[in-house]
């Protein structure tokens, strides 16, 4: 009996401890980097918006300052609460850097959208898409007011930005960037990286005018004039330690390209497939789906890419690839529905 009341309490002192040593980290209303000594790494929690009991909901900050002025290159992930990978490789990538070695700044974020993490969900409470929801409103639904603050709050402090993501529920994703080559400064950040695919992708929905009522994160950045890339970093609710390598790989690179840190650029054997364009196909009529090709498969027109049975086996309807293309992503659930997705074709440049 001595023995486990002797457990108890190890493991509540030990609960108490994790739970002082989380309330050393500082809490803050914005960020001023001019407060910061330079030389240091700091972790803050910044705080964004109040739940439903009137409690504070704070976001995870880390910043290196360098001991020389230099750009501000920002790391964010997780904007969708499902998309985990990029978190450790902000975390990685700190750990291998050395403030007093820095030129310029590091801004990570390694979980913008906490609502959802903490919920195992990607989208937000009020089933909004946080990425699609920029630039928000000030007095707008939850959504609205939540990324209007990561508009405010964040994106005015970065001069370069890597938006983290991942493919959602039911999908597998290719490691690939989307990024405006039309843009030579975002073109060379996408070329940085150790990925498998460079998708060319404006990102910024167009209206006519070229700005969108509702636009994504990188998009509302890239009007900012933040030169950003999106890098898809695999599956979803998962860490993949083969991707979360080179993602680490691919964040130093672009500190090496801005000179913020004193080591060459890192050259990988292959060299990413660029595509033009990319599209997804979907099934017509629902049942049980299998998808006989494999992510970053290079695909002839005419191949099989799908198989859709009924409960009994019999198939109802096979697909091929419309066009010669690569595998970006695939569907990874079963079960689809009319109009459920097979898989992600990219159409090679």
């Amino acid at each position: 009996m001595q023995k486990k009341i002797f457990v108890v309490l190890l493991l509540f002192t030990y609960f108490v401890q994790s739970i002082m040593a989380q309330t050393d980290i500082k809490i803050i209303s914005s960020i001023d980097l001019a407060s910061i000594p330079a030389g240091t790494t700091q972790h803050y929690y910044l705080h964004l918006i109040n739940n439903g009991l009137g409690q504070a909901v704070y976001i995870p900050i880390m910043i290196a300052k360098g001991v020389e002025e230099g750009p501000v290159f920002g790391m964010v992930a997780a904007i969708h609460g499902n998309e985990l990978n990029g978190i450790p490789i902000i975390q990685n990538v700190f750990k291998q850097i050395d403030a007093q070695q820095l030129k310029g700044t590091l801004i990570g974020v390694p979980g913008v959208n906490v609502v959802s993490m903490d919920r195992d969900r990607r989208r937000f409470v009020d089933e909004e898409d946080l990425n699609r929801n920029f630039p928000g409103k000030e007095k707008g639904n939850r959504s609205q007011q939540y990324v209007y603050k990561i508009k405010e709050k964040l994106l005015p402090h970065f001069d370069y930005l890597v938006d983290m993501h991942t493919a959602s529920f039911g999908r597998l994703n290719s490691l690939y960037v989307r990024a405006d080559l039309s843009n030579d400064l975002i073109a060379q950040m996408a070329n940085l990286q150790d990925c498998d695919i460079i998708l060319d992708s404006k990102g910024v929905p167009s209206t006519g005018d070229g700005i969108a009522m509702l636009r994504t994160f990188r998009a509302e950045a890239m009007l900012q004039g933040t030169p950003t890339i999106t890098v898809e970093y695999g599956n979803p609710q998962v860490y993949q330690a083969d991707i979360i390598a080179r993602g680490e790989k691919g964040m130093l690179n672009i500190m090496r390209w801005l000179e913020m840190l004193d080591e060459p650029i890192e050259q990988f054997p292959t060299p990413p497939i660029v595509c033009k364009k990319s599209y997804w196909i979907y099934v017509e009529e629902g049942g049980l789906l299998e998808v006989p090709v494999a992510l970053t498969q290079i695909l002839k027109k005419g191949e099989l890419i799908g198989v859709v049975k009924n409960l009994f086996g019999e198939v109802i309807q096979a697909y091929y690839a419309p066009e010669d293309g690569i595998v970006i992503g695939k569907s990874s659930n079963p079960v689809n529905m009319d109009g459920g997705r097979i898989l992600h074709l990219g159409i090679i440049k």
